[in-house]
């Protein structure tokens, strides 16, 4: 169980990477204003994201690579604190999904620690 979870960890990570540069608007959207270049914190992210989610599947890096995902997941929260607060402002139907995903964040820390 323990080794399927780091395969779909992976996975999740990986797709999520190469989604960044695929389709980097939406990253763009919940980009605080506050960070400079945008579209290159997205594609630099998004890099971070794929070669972490990669790196997870070598052994003598897979430590490396957890830790790496969980600066990476602290790095992008205040995005995340952003995206739930304008969703909220402009009263979205979907702004609880934006909610949900702040304490999730935690589940997700949680889940690449246990691959360090």
């Amino acid at each position: 169980m323990h080794e399927i979870g780091l395969y779909i960890m992976a996975i999740i990570y990986s797709l999520a990477g190469i989604l960044h540069f695929i389709k980097p608007k939406p990253y763009m959207k919940i980009m605080p204003p506050s960070i400079p270049y945008p579209k290159m914190m997205v594609y630099i992210s998004g890099f971070l994201e794929l070669l972490f989610g990669m790196g997870l599947l070598f052994e003598a890096i897979q430590s490396y690579a957890a830790i790496g995902l969980i600066l990476l997941l602290i790095a992008v929260f205040p995005a995340n604190i952003y995206m739930a607060k304008r969703m909220h402002e402009k009263k979205s139907k979907n702004s609880w999904i934006a909610f949900v995903r702040l304490p999730l964040q935690f589940v997700l820390i949680y889940w690449a620690y246990l691959y360090v």
